[in-house]
């Protein structure tokens, strides 16, 4: 990386634009800078839930969705390039299987909350979401490589495991929904 960064300002955004990687220039709400922010924004929120006490295990499976996440910016800033690594979707369906393996099972919806930890992750898997609907339109107007889309939607699937097995190591019990909870009562 040596220099490559030496400037933070560089005031070539003034006018709007942003540049990406091909030296081309988007307009800052293109759809493709849209999908770029939110892939950047769901890498802070994960990087948000490893400040909490986690188990070793999720830790480093999270650090490296971080550094698959910024690949995946990458892909989106270099139009034309696939860059993002061909196993990490594979990758991703295993950890769901894996940590899926031990929760028991899903009898309701659940709600985001019980531990700081699980709830973060419930915000990172709806960044997590929003990001993919930013990526099924701009394949639509632009063909992105598919695993780009595989991967955020296994993403959020395995966030939301993942939010369970946090409550489930820690003895913790996933908020249930209750149908007809804020009904008056008769």
């Amino acid at each position: 990386m040596g220099n490559r960064l030496s400037s933070i300002t560089t005031r070539t955004g003034d006018d709007g634009t942003t540049g990406l990687a091909d030296g081309s220039r988007l307009a800052k709400n293109d759809l493709r800078v849209h999908a770029m922010g939110d892939v950047d924004e769901l890498n802070s929120h994960i990087g948000l839930i490893l400040t909490e006490p986690l188990p070793e295990h999720l830790a480093t499976e999270l650090t490296r969705i971080q550094h698959d996440l910024f690949d995946l910016g990458a892909a989106l800033c270099m139009p034309g390039f696939d860059v993002f690594p061909p196993q990490a979707v594979a990758r991703l369906d295993d950890l769901i299987k894996e940590f899926n393996e031990p929760l028991p099972r899903l009898a309701e919806f659940i709600l985001p909350g019980g531990s700081k930890a699980s709830a973060y992750t419930h915000i990172a898997r709806t960044v997590c979401r929003r990001a993919e609907r930013v990526l099924v339109d701009l394949n639509q107007q632009q063909k992105l490589p598919e695993d780009l889309l595989l991967y955020l939607n296994r993403l959020s699937d395995f966030l939301f495991v993942a939010s369970r097995w946090i409550h489930h190591k820690k003895g913790v019990r996933d908020v249930q929904w209750k149908k007809g909870f804020n009904r008056p009562q008769e």
